[in-house]
């Protein structure tokens, strides 16, 4: 075995080197496993899937903002010779992410920018990413090492690419760049945004600002943050560098743009979309889709224009919503099985509550030899069929399976008029017309007391922070 693989795996290193170019920021030459026409054949291809799963935010105006910003900063990066897409995602997570040819900001962190140098810096640095090949280098890496995308992940790679997890688009999300990545890339965003005359320590500012809404969310760091540096040591920094920047541009006076950038912000869809599905008190409601259904308590939840996924808190277990392809029960089963190459062990006609369905329990054999057990229950509705599938491995499928069945179950149509006619939250500017902290301000303003936290963090302020008249703040109404 020796004799054999060794030749092999020099000639797979012989191969790579030879697929060395130039790094366009640093100048330096580096090995990458593809061209540049390939890294943005892939971007492309990514952005069509990241759409199809997140979908656009519809606001005219807020997309021609953002590809303008976008474009005027690709002008002044180190890879200006290419062409570039700029995306609003409709999506609350706040995330912002890069692929190669294309930035993505979610409505979800528009939301939380607080001044347009904010928003600048972290174009730059999304664009930093792109500028130094970093998606590029990630790839390469998993190559070298041999590192599966879904390594430690519960479903199989052949599951994996009929939900999102393997589709190319979103593969492009789950390379993580390293912490030397994110270092390049705030040095970049610093670099970006001071040519454009914008304020870089605001991008620093924004960083609290994330470090907070992670915490109150129960996280350490919410995902945008998770590989990046530590926010003091970052802070310091990026503080830094802007102060050598503004130096070397001779920049004395610096742009913010507080207020046309909150204006931007009138209106804007906050929180979840009641119209595309939402989650309240262990139960999701689709208003326009008149259905509802159960899901378990503590269990994480993230709901896209194409799936609703539900992870239980140990990972060893998933359930999942989408839609079966087939006009009827029996034939939407077959395909979707057998597109994800699941070995049916049983299946039964059934009603859920009323509804036809059919009940189907499978397996999947997985390349380490473990067992992927599946239960699916595909329900008829609306001249639509749904496909409700809990997954989990064999060893743990028996202590899962009840909790699929009662999610399975609880599907049922919606018929409560306050859930159907719910409207979405939106974000509300005011103009502070007497002086006080922010905690005054907003009682005053008659915000929910539980919230007021939150609406502190959508500000970038403290509870404490006095606020003067004429300043405009972010409030929720709908």
């Amino acid at each position: 075995m020796k004799k054999i693989f060794l030749p092999v795996l020099l000639s797979a290193t012989v191969v790579l080197c030879t697929q060395c170019a130039k790094n366009p920021v640093t100048g330096k030459r580096q090995i990458v496993t593809m061209s540049t026409e390939q890294e943005l054949a892939m971007g492309q291809e990514g952005d069509a899937q990241i759409i199809a799963q997140f979908g656009l935010y519809e606001d005219s105006s807020l997309q021609r903002y953002m590809n303008q910003k976008g474009q005027e900063m690709a002008a002044v990066s180190h890879r200006n010779n290419i062409g570039y897409g700029f995306r609003i995602l409709n999506s609350n997570v706040i995330n912002a992410f890069a692929t190669p040819g294309y930035v993505y900001f979610t409505r979800g962190i528009m939301a939380h920018f607080n001044n347009e140098a904010q928003f600048e810096g972290v174009l730059g640095h999304e664009l930093g990413h792109i500028a130094a090949r970093h998606t590029v280098i990630q790839q390469r890496n998993a190559t070298l090492g041999q590192v599966g995308i879904l390594a430690g992940a519960v479903i199989s790679p052949t599951f994996g690419r009929y939900i999102e997890s393997a589709s190319q688009g979103l593969q492009l999300l789950l390379l993580k760049n390293s912490r030397d990545a994110e270092r390049e890339a705030d040095q970049l965003g610093v670099e970006y945004s001071t040519k454009l005359s914008y304020d870089a320590n605001e991008m620093a500012s924004f960083f609290n600002t994330l470090k907070r809404q992670g915490e109150a969310a129960g996280q350490e760091l919410p995902s945008l943050l998770s590989t990046h540096p530590d926010p003091g040591e970052r802070n310091a920094t990026v503080a830094q560098l802007a102060t050598e920047w503004k130096q070397k541009t001779g920049l004395t006076n610096p742009k913010i743009n507080r207020e046309s950038y909150l204006r931007l912000l009138e209106g804007l869809v906050y929180g979840e979309d009641p119209r595309e599905g939402f989650l309240e008190n262990s139960v999701f409601y689709h208003p326009q889709l008149r259905f509802q259904f159960p899901v378990p308590t503590g269990w994480q939840y993230q709901n896209t224009p194409q799936q609703v996924q539900m992870a239980s808190p140990d990972g060893k277990a998933l359930l999942m919503l989408m839609l079966a392809q087939g006009t009827n029960l029996q034939t939407a089963a077959s395909t979707t099985l057998e597109q994800l190459q699941v070995q049916v062990i049983g299946s039964r006609e059934t009603t859920v509550n009323g509804l036809p369905a059919l009940m189907v329990e499978g397996q999947q054999q997985q390349q380490n030899g473990g067992v992927l057990r599946t239960l699916s229950t595909f329900i008829q509705y609306n001249n639509t069929i749904y496909h409700l599938v809990g997954l989990s491995m064999a060893a743990d499928f028996n202590a899962y399976s009840n909790v699929f069945m009662n999610t399975m179950q609880g599907f049922r149509t919606l018929t409560d008029a306050s859930k159907i006619n719910r409207k979405p939250e939106r974000i509300r500017l005011k103009t502070v017309s007497q002086a006080g902290t922010l905690d005054q301000i907003l009682r005053g303003y008659n915000m929910p007391a539980n919230r007021l936290e939150e609406l502190a963090i959508l500000n970038g302020m403290l509870l404490t922070d006095r606020v003067a008249a004429g300043t405009m703040i972010k409030t929720i109404g709908n």
